[in-house]
């Protein structure tokens, strides 16, 4: 009957020990993973909350700087234009902060309840293990156990039971103990997540004050370009006929760049022609491959190298090819090292009557910044452009334009790399400390830089 017991008893807190050790492991690795996806998260969003506090700062040092012509302009409500837009941004990314703290928030609640729970059974079965031992205390019953073996063989396995029985009790005991330290870590971590949540919340309320006070200032600023609208359409349309022009030069640009390639391809092709005709019947044979490799890299593409990307006469070696493709990573160093974008791609609003359009980005800089190639390539020209120093390279198919110069210090058809300093930054039509950067296709379409540069 003993025996009975004693299995019985053994048998389930082996199975309830082996069961909780489960849930302690499943609890364990379920926090850490939790906890390192958000950490993730989390980081991610810190990093974007300093960029774009950065961003503002050095916006609100550009409008203080713009301010003291104590005139309106039209890089004044662009500077606040994008303070707003970084503004609301930036309170976005808080709201994502605390959503996720929320989440975080309520996950941590969640499993303290259920690791108070699983202590309770724990330190409940443990009692129940410790009555159970009360009441078969006397050594006579223990010894009579042992005695009452059939052999050797079955004594040493009661021993066994016994010893086991005792280890189960020292193992209740240890996930006692494991328990209330994740429990205690768990409610720390819970507390910090709390503060935590209060502090983001007094920074969104301070970033909602700050973003109606932005709203004011561009108010007043947009007042007081009101009071000088016809002043401003003229600035305005200045600036379109200027990006006419430099649509128009570029188209020409293009056109130009392309029929050199294509007359070097059709040179190099015929001088291939002509030296594998030189040669006799055999020599032809044996030379057929060597000249569809001279040809290629003479400047006919091969089909193989055009297999997976539109044929275009601008990649025509294999040099072209490489800088497109090169291009096409959108992994571009910037065209300067400070400034912010105050004008974006696209159209933009200056009133309610007056709008613009922007065929690249205008980043604010002051005057006499070093302005470098994004990529590696060929400088195509050098120039002015409706009344303003710029620079054209071609990078493969692609082309990039830096304008608002006040002065340059490369020479067209010279090849230049990623950080090659084409010249000084000036001030643009509009009388801003600025320059504009643009990225077109061989078709001349204007595309959005942000989209190609690095992330600043």
């Amino acid at each position: 009957m003993m025996k009975n017991i004693v299995l019985s008893h053994s048998l389930q807190l082996i199975t309830k020990r082996n069961t909780i050790i489960k849930f302690i492991c499943t609890v364990v690795f379920a926090i850490g993973f939790l906890f390192y996806a958000q950490a993730q998260t989390k980081e991610e969003l810190q990093k974007k909350e300093a960029d774009l506090r950065k961003e503002i700062n050095e916006l609100s040092n550009n409008l203080v700087q713009i301010q003291k012509n104590k005139k309106a302009s039209l890089a004044q409500v662009a500077s606040v234009r994008r303070k707003i837009a970084a503004r609301e941004e930036l309170i976005r990314t808080i709201n994502k902060r605390v959503r996720l703290l929320d989440e975080t928030i309520y996950q941590n609640e969640l499993e303290v309840y259920r690791m108070r729970k699983e202590l309770d059974t724990l330190k409940q079965q443990y009692a129940r293990s410790i009555a159970f031992a009360y009441k078969n205390r006397s050594s006579y019953q223990y010894l009579n156990f042992l005695f009452s073996s059939t052999s050797f063989n079955d004594a040493i396995k009661r021993v066994t039971y016994l010893k086991s029985y005792r280890r189960l009790r020292e193992t209740q005991v240890s996930n006692i103990v494991k328990t209330q330290e994740v429990l205690q870590s768990k409610i720390v971590t819970l507390t910090d997540s709390k503060k935590e949540q209060s502090l983001v919340l007094e920074s969104q309320k301070v970033e909602l004050q700050d973003l109606e006070h932005d709203k004011k200032e561009k108010d007043a600023v947009v007042s007081g370009l009101k009071g000088q609208e016809k002043e401003v359409a003229t600035l305005i349309r200045k600036k379109e006929k200027q990006r006419q022009e430099m649509k128009s030069t570029i188209a020409a640009i293009i056109k130009r760049e392309i029929a050199e390639a294509e007359k070097a391809a059709k040179i190099a092709k015929q001088k291939a022609d002509a030296e594998a005709k030189a040669k006799n019947k055999t020599a032809i044979a044996k030379t057929t491959t060597t000249t569809n490799t001279s040809t290629e890299e003479a400047g006919v593409m091969t089909t193989t190298a055009a297999s997976n990307r539109n044929y275009s006469a601008l990649e025509s070696t294999p040099e072209g090819v490489e800088m497109s493709m090169n291009f096409e990573r959108k992994n571009l160093n910037w065209p300067v090292n400070v400034g912010n974008v105050i004008v974006s791609f696209g159209n933009y609003k200056v009133t309610e009557k007056l709008d613009g359009h922007c065929d690249g980005i205008e980043i604010a800089v002051p005057q006499g910044t070093s302005v470098k190639s994004v990529a590696d390539g060929t400088v195509t020209y050098v120039g002015d452009i409706g009344g303003e120093q710029a620079v054209i390279v071609r990078h493969g198919k692609y082309f990039t334009v830096y304008s608002h110069l006040s002065a340059t210090i490369v020479n067209r058809n010279q090849s230049v790399k990623s950080g090659t300093v084409l010249g000084k930054s000036g001030v643009s039509t509009s009388g801003e400390e600025s320059i504009l950067f643009m990225v077109t296709t061989e078709k001349g379409t204007p595309l959005n830089p942000r989209n190609w540069l690095k992330a600043r």
